[in-house]
């Protein structure tokens, strides 16, 4: 794990503002730094190294192939690495220096050149390669989207790093908000790729190949380009992609349920054999639930009994799983090192969450993941993380409660559906919350939100996928955005089950730009390097093998997951309702951080992005206990406290 910047220009990579850009992520590469430019200073490389594998300078970056025409910086871990060198057979010219992935990367493109190259890589990365012979800069994204990159057009230069701050400090960085950017974060919470949150200012892609030459900085593109793309001095190629894995796999289904299972746990535990290669002291999360509690049964097993797994939990009993994860642990016979923290230990993370993720990003899980990194890196400098395991194999109760929310309306009339959503909506909130406390609705907590939620489906939705779009939209009709609309449907992916098109939409969209993202700040702002298994490629291809019905039964979905881990670990230490990393902002907001929250959301800024009728009527509504809109409020937080460190406005140049 690294940060890699650089610069392509007329002659202007200047070594002094290289390191400058590189300095400015120093968190996520404290052990080494290198500066690189071309001949002419054409282009340039800065790059900031957290040794994981070939800790000596043999593993030094910006490095250059022994054949001298290849020069690359990187961030992320090539895990077949030592697969690939036996396969090259014959050491570069020279014989090899050392240990390190980024030199057997380079003796690839030597071998085999990018597009062969890129094909035979497991791992996660954001790769820059100059290509002197033909004078080209490739920029590069893993499959899955872990590592990140960005780029965009400069003062006349192309400049891109793995993180925005980088190109903060370059002279002619006008900064500014993308008003579709930000409609976009307003319903999502995240900023997707390609989009960020200031024009001109792209993200690449995962799984994307975008390869340049000096014409392109003539002409920058003035909306993000999206692969297939080419213009002058500019190629973007997706040179893998999950929608069509998906399809290839649901086109080439498993018929027996034990043959899949089977051909899981063989390819988890190779991914998971693979993500243990480091030269440094390795752990893993555990929350206790079935993702991260199998990958660290079978990590274990791989370490030999040696395995540190890391657990935060909470003072307020109502949020707090580390006694799940214990337990597992104690099953499992892990080092297991968990650590309670308190709502004033977790409130103080709060104000430096703008300068940890650069955009605005409002998952308030974005502060508990950002502490179990904390913890991680106290002892380890690599952790294994059970993400993805919901998106591949149908694991969010939104799967679940869209289908029985469309079997309930989907049978009504359309003109009757909407006529009665309209008449839900008629009736006063406080009735709603009247009804759920009495007795026989002692337990519809939030009635009066649900019964919102209800209307608002009945009058919109004409299909399961109307339903899903409506739920994971965050503001929905209401958006505050000056010119901004609702998101409306996800894309269709056109699948014979409606559940994976809402996963294919999930694994595209909310998996690189919330979890991923989310994960790689948190865990980067302390230098820990963290790995996902279930995102190695192979295993991604795997599981749109399995029908529907192989990963959601009777109500319960994750089956393939459920069935390897109940082989590890008893069915009663795991089942048990899903909370995801939760702790209470919303009460938080009525409470310890009302006074803040009142003060960002009555920042007259926003009356530049937003109208602020209804954030203000949101705002009222939840401070008096009448509604929770803690959700949709924390993505106005989030920006106004983004707004407030200056990163919209044209930085110094001194």
């Amino acid at each position: 794990m690294c940060g890699l910047v650089g610069l392509l220009s007329d002659g202007r990579a200047d070594p002094a503002m290289l390191r400058r850009m590189a300095d400015s992520i120093a968190h996520r590469g404290p052990d080494d730094e290198g500066i690189w430019t071309s001949e002419g200073n054409v282009t340039g490389f800065g790059h900031r190294r957290l040794s994981i594998i070939d800790l000596s300078a043999a593993g030094h970056q910006p490095m250059t192939s022994a054949c001298g025409r290849y020069t690359l910086a990187y961030n992320g871990e090539i895990y077949n690495h030592l697969a690939l060198r036996a396969e090259l057979a014959e050491p570069p010219q020279g014989g090899w220096r050392g240990h390190s992935d980024t030199e057997t990367i380079l003796a690839a493109l030597t071998r085999w050149g990018v597009a062969a190259t890129l094909d035979r890589l497991v791992g996660m990365f954001a790769i820059a390669i100059w290509d002197h012979g033909e004078s080209k800069l490739h920029l590069i994204r893993d499959r899955m989207g872990e590592k990140p990159l960005y780029y965009g057009w400069i003062g006349g230069v192309l400049a891109f790093a793995s993180e925005m701050k980088a190109l903060r400090v370059l002279p002619g960085f006008s900064g500014g908000v993308d008003p579709e950017a930000l409609n976009y974060y307003v319903h999502r919470a995240y900023v997707p790729a390609p989009w960020s949150i200031h024009p001109q200012i792209f993200k690449l892609e995962p799984g994307c190949h975008l390869a340049l030459d000096a014409a392109a900085l003539a002409s920058p593109p003035s909306a993000p380009p999206s692969a297939p793309c080419s213009r002058p001095g500019l190629e973007l190629r997706r040179y893998w992609s999950a929608d069509r894995a998906a399809r290839a796999g649901q086109a080439s289904l498993f018929a027996d349920e034990g043959a899949a299972l089977e051909a899981l746990e063989a390819q988890l535990r190779e991914s998971i054999a693979l993500q243990t290669i480091s030269d440094v002291p390795l752990g893993a999360f555990l929350s206790g639930g079935v993702d991260s509690s199998l990958i660290c049964a079978l990590l274990q097993q791989e370490l030999g009994g040696s395995l540190k797994t890391f657990t935060i939990g909470f003072d307020d009993p109502a949020y707090d799983e580390s006694p799940h994860a214990l337990a597992v642990a104690r099953h499992l016979g892990t080092d297991h090192h968990p650590m309670t923290v308190t709502a004033e230990e977790v409130r103080a993370v709060i104000p430096q969450l703008p300068v940890i993720y650069d955009e605005p990003f409002a998952d308030s899980s974005q502060i508990p993941t950002h502490l179990v990194a904390r913890l991680a890196r106290s002892k380890v400098t690599v952790a294994l993380s059970g993400d993805a395991g919901d998106e591949l194999f149908g694991g969010y109760t939104r799967y679940l409660s869209s289908r029985r929310l469309w079997n309930r309306l989907g049978g009504m009339p359309g003109p009757l559906r909407k006529a009665g959503g309209h008449a839900i909506g008629l009736v006063p909130p406080g009735l709603w919350r009247l009804a759920g406390r009495l007795p026989m609705g002692k337990r519809l907590s939030l009635l009066d939100v649900k019964a919102a939620k209800l209307a608002r489906l009945m009058r919109r939705a004409d299909s399961m996928a109307d339903v899903y779009a409506d739920l994971i939209d965050i503001w929905g009709a209401d958006s505050p955005v000056k010119g901004g609309h609702a998101l409306g449907d996800i894309a269709p992916g056109g699948f014979a089950d409606p559940e994976h098109d809402m996963m294919l939409a999930d694994t595209l969209g909310y998996l690189p730009g919330d979890i991923l993202c989310k994960v790689d700040r948190a865990a980067m702002a302390v230098s820990l390097e963290t790995r996902v298994p279930f995102l190695d490629h192979r295993i991604v291809e795997l599981a749109w093998r399995m029908p529907l019905a192989m990963k959601i039964r009777d109500g319960l979905g994750k089956l393939p997951l459920r069935n390897l881990l109940y082989r590890h670990v008893p069915r009663d230490l795991i089942e048990r309702p899903k909370s995801g990393f939760a702790i209470p902002v919303g009460e938080w907001l009525k409470g310890p951080l009302r006074d803040w929250a009142g003060d960002l959301l009555h920042d007259s800024v926003l009356q530049a992005h937003f109208d602020t009728a209804p954030i203000e009527r949101r705002w009222r509504e939840h401070a008096s206990g009448r509604r929770d809109w803690t959700q949709s409020l924390w993505t106005i937080l989030m920006f106004s406290a983004w707004l407030r460190t200056g990163a919209d406005q044209p930085q110094s140049s001194s």
